[in-house]
């Protein structure tokens, strides 16, 4: 799916996959934590806990909201997801694994629009660097309304 910038590549998994990743780091897989993991990683937005819970159990209705919650805090203790909150009060969830990328949020809609600029990227280096710091990661979000169309 195109981004804003017309680019593929950002926000996508970088590597393995969260099954993999947890049964690198030794969490027991259950049928139901592997649908869970495959729901995150096919989620192209920023799902929160009840949207996970409705994709999850589309495919296995066996599933409880309490398993999905459960599931995301390991998931996220594990070092496996970020948790994102973008203040209307709902945690979302990602792969911790995706490529960098930054967060424009609608605040009217709510929409959630990844992206990359380099001049921002260079410029965060710069700040870091000017005030003696080697930046080893950020996390920016902005926040607006769309502009009114003349």
């Amino acid at each position: 799916m195109p981004l804003k910038d017309g680019s593929t590549q950002k926000g996508r998994p970088m590597g393995k996959s969260i099954i993999s990743r947890c049964e690198a780091k030794g969490l027991r897989m259950t049928d139901q934590r592997r649908v869970i993991a495959r729901v995150l990683e096919q989620s192209a937005d920023h799902p929160d806990v009840e949207e996970l819970y409705t994709r999850a159990s589309a495919v296995d209705a066996g599933i409880s909201i309490a398993t999905v919650y459960r599931t995301v805090k390991l998931f996220e203790e594990a070092g496996l997801l970020d948790k994102l909150e973008f203040g209307d009060g709902r945690a979302r969830y990602e792969d911790a694994e995706r490529d960098h990328h930054d967060h424009l949020i609608d605040i009217n809609s709510g929409e959630v629009i990844e992206f990359v600029d380099a001049e921002i990227e260079a410029l965060q280096d710069r700040i870091a660097r000017k005030l003696g710091y080697e930046l080893r990661g950020h996390r920016l979000e902005l926040y607006g309304v769309p502009l009114k169309k003349d």
